[in-house]
């Protein structure tokens, strides 16, 4: 049963991040990333929990998977490609009163929608 609950949660977890995240990449408008934000977090945190619980029952296959070369580079690929990612995100600095300014104005949004 604990098997169903993971699939479920992982499939609706991964509707609701890639519509959201899609949304907001086709929107691109902060205001909307903002509505948008509650969803992504509550649903990334259930991903991420239902992700490592299926990694945890299904790691056996998962390493002879692994096995495969083609898929194993593929993998290798995808981790360098997610390094870099993170690694040019981090290296392009906000400057410090320009993220102040944008992180009290989201605080701001935030709190005004809450009361709403």
């Amino acid at each position: 049963m604990f098997r169903k609950f993971v699939a479920i949660t992982m499939f609706v977890s991964f509707v609701a991040m890639s519509t959201s995240g899609l949304l907001m990449i086709y929107m691109d408008r902060t205001s909307f990333t903002l509505q948008m934000h509650p969803v992504h977090k509550v649903f990334g945190v259930l991903l991420v929990l239902a992700a490592i619980a299926h990694i945890t029952l299904n790691f056996r296959s998962l390493k002879a998977h692994v096995k495969n070369l083609s898929v194993a580079i593929m993998g290798a690929v995808l981790i360098a490609a997610l390094v870099g990612l993170y690694a040019v995100a981090l290296s392009r600095s906000i400057p410090a009163d320009t993220a102040e300014a944008l992180d009290a104005l989201s605080g701001k949004a935030e709190q005004q929608m809450e009361g709403e």
